[in-house]
This record gives C-alpha cells, sequence and structure tokens, in this order.
C-alpha cells in the first residue's frame, strides 16, 4: 500500500492555512500562473473570470477619475486573494487591478471558487477574514489619502509592500508611485528624498531600497499600523 503523497507547501497565507480537507478538493481547481508586471487581473466592468492567489509579487488595484488620474485604493500580495466581487455574487468591478510587482500564483474560475465558497464553512470564513482585511485596508487608505503628508503616506505603501514581499528591495519607479498615490512625480521625488536625506531608504532608477524599517515606520502615518494590525489579527499577516 503506498502512502499518502505529501501536501503541497504554499507560500499564499490563505492556502497555507486552509485545513488539508479543504485543500483536498480545492487544490484540483488551482492553476499555476506566471504573473509579470502590468498584468490586468481585472478591467473596469469587465467580467471577471477567474480568481488569484498570489503567493509572490504585488497587485494594486486602482480607480480612474475621468481625466485618467489614478489613486490606489488597495493592494494584495500573499496574504490574500483577488477576486472578492465573486464571493459577492458579482460579475465585475470599477475598479481596475493590475500586476505592479511582478510574481506568480494560482488561479481558479470564478464560478468555482464561488461553488466552494457556498459549501465549505471552513473556506467561508477563510475567504470572509481577507474580505474584512482588504475592507480596511480600503477606509483606511482613503482617510489617509485626504489627511496624511506625502511622505507619511509614501513610507505607509513602502512597508505595506515591504510586508507583502518580505524583501527590502522593492522594484518600483516613481513614475509607478505617482500613480500609486495619486500624485505628480515631482511631489513623489521630494518625499522619497525627504525619506533618503533622513537615512530611512535609497531610490534608485527603479527601485527602492528599505535600510532603517525602524525608522520608517516613525515616519509613516498611522494608517499603517491599523492596517497592519488588522490583518495580524485575521491571521494574514505575522
Amino acid at each position: 500500500m503506498s502512502s499518502p503523497s505529501p501536501r503541497k507547501t504554499y507560500k499564499n497565507r490563505l492556502l497555507a492555512s486552509l485545513p488539508p480537507e479543504v485543500m483536498q478538493k480545492f487544490t484540483p481547481h488551482l492553476q499555476p500562473v506566471d504573473l509579470p508586471r502590468n498584468l490586468p487581473l481585472y478591467e473596469a466592468g469587465q467580467p471577471i473570470e477567474f480568481a488569484y492567489f498570489l503567493e509572490g509579487g504585488i497587485c494594486s488595484i486602482v480607480a480612474t477619475m475621468q481625466n485618467g488620474t489614478t489613486v490606489e485604493v488597495g493592494l494584495v500580495g500573499r496574504e490574500g486573494f483577488m477576486g472578492i466581487p465573486v464571493l459577492l455574487g458579482t460579475v465585475s468591478c470599477p475598479n481596475r487591478s493590475f500586476m505592479q510587482i511582478p510574481g506568480h500564483g494560482f488561479r481558479v474560475k470564478a464560478r468555482i471558487l464561488k461553488e466552494q465558497f457556498d459549501a465549505s464553512a471552513p473556506l467561508r470564513s477563510y475567504l470572509l477574514r481577507c474580505v474584512q482585511g482588504a475592507l480596511t485596508q480600503t477606509a483606511q487608505t482613503a482617510a489617509c489619502n485626504r489627511i496624511h503628508d506625502l511622505h507619511e503616506r509614501l513610507a505607509r505603501w513602502l512597508l505595506m509592500c515591504r510586508d507583502r514581499v518580505q524583501t527590502d528591495q522593492i522594484p518600483i519607479t516613481q513614475e509607478l508611485l505617482a500613480i500609486m498615490l495619486g500624485t505628480r512625480r515631482s511631489s513623489v521625488a521630494v518625499a522619497s528624498a525627504r525619506l533618503q536625506k533622513a537615512g530611512l531608504i535609497t531610490h534608485t532608477r527603479g527601485r527602492v531600497t528599505i535600510h532603517n524599517r525602524s525608522g520608517l515606520l516613525d515616519a509613516a502615518c498611522e494608517c499603517y499600523q491599523v492596517v497592519h494590525n488588522e490583518a495580524v489579527r485575521l491571521g494574514l499577516l505575522e
């Protein structure tokens, strides 16, 4: 009699946390995918065909105004999943989602995820934790964008990325940072220079290196800690 095959080790925290009996039903539907930079996972108003579980990289959710101005309203890495509207029974969302930091992961057909979500209480519980984390992040980001200075918001954003990619090396350009923070590139340059002068980061061409995380925590607004603490409470981050 052959021994059972060992369980796959997942880097996505949600998949890694699911009980074996849930994963036994869920795993056959997971398709591995590469997720290069700028790959759109969802376009505004378009049907959602797949949900995504990232094992590396970061996906940004951005709101776009009529004049073309964009601002990030949420980001997801390997702590959660992309596809919340699927659980809510909708077929599209008004925001665009794309890979800002390349990575890889798994996708599952939206129909399958909804069926498994409805049928499995443990899976439903884990997915709803991600929904709660996303709601907290979106609400706090809205408040942050209205109230806090740009260098504080930049520090918050860098810390959130670091939590998800788990490295001090963050591949990001000033152009993309401006899009994420809803401001001009020149303003990002000023905010970045302030953090660099304090010895917290260096920003070279297409890459930010964090040198002093504790100092960056002090420079960031309170919003980082609010979102981080809730994610830890929900078991999404350590």
